[in-house]
């Protein structure tokens, strides 16, 4: 996936709240917006490894 792609994607996420940003210079890391966040992703990932 292409640079600006991911920086589209990127702008998604953080107009929904699921992701904030936090700048070191020039760099941009990205992280998950709150506890409640990574709790609904761990479900999902349960959810898709227990399927099968």
């Amino acid at each position: 996936m292409g640079q600006s792609a991911i920086s589209h994607q990127l702008r998604i996420l953080r107009a929904a709240g699921l992701v904030r940003p936090r700048r070191e210079g020039k760099t941009v890391y990205y992280s998950l917006d709150d506890k409640h966040i990574e709790q609904i992703l761990d479900a999902g990932l349960d959810h898709i490894l227990h399927k099968g």
